[in-house]
């Protein structure tokens, strides 16, 4: 393995654990001593190899799929990611009810969920567009129309429903 990939591999290692919240410190005690911090340590900054069976482990220890490991490749496999789909919630609260009664919920929900009350914007997965479009009985490209005309997405969310429609 050379040593850029190793060391792009080890960044991929450490952003899911990080975004797990959790140190080094914490994989060894959540993996009750399995993974050793100082090996977990040595793997995210690619001074140490790892096999695949150990890769396919720590992959399953931090609940996600190897290939959300691997350098070089990126969710879904996409050359690159379709734009950040941003909801203005403050332009929401001034759709009317009847309208915009379903997505205030969701995105009520999708705040909670995250702890996330800044109360002006709220980014929202391709997944969440789906569920939404399901909701208010619309295709993802139409529902996406709609809330642009509401000034609640970005026209930018066009790309991200096209990426998805590829």
């Amino acid at each position: 393995m050379s040593s850029e990939y190793a060391k792009q591999l080890g960044a991929k290692l450490r952003a899911i654990r990080t975004q797990q919240g959790l140190s080094l410190h914490g994989v060894e005690e959540k993996s009750q001593g399995r993974w050793k911090a100082v090996v977990v340590g040595s793997y995210e900054r690619g001074d140490r190899a790892v096999t695949v069976q150990r890769l396919a482990e720590l992959a399953d220890f931090y609940g996600v799929p190897v290939q959300e490991l691997l350098p070089g490749t990126t969710p879904g496999g996409a050359a690159e990611p379709p734009p950040k789909l941003v909801l203005d919630l403050e332009r929401l609260a001034h759709v009317p009810q009847e309208k915009a009664g379903p997505l205030q919920r969701y995105a009520a929900t999708i705040q909670s969920q995250r702890g996330d009350y800044n109360g002006k914007v709220l980014s929202i997965r391709q997944d969440d567009l789906r569920t939404l479009a399901v909701i208010y009985d619309q295709s993802p490209s139409v529902l996406t129309e709609q809330l642009i005309s509401w000034g609640v997405l970005d026209a930018d969310a066009r790309r991200a429903v096209q990426h998805e429609d590829l």
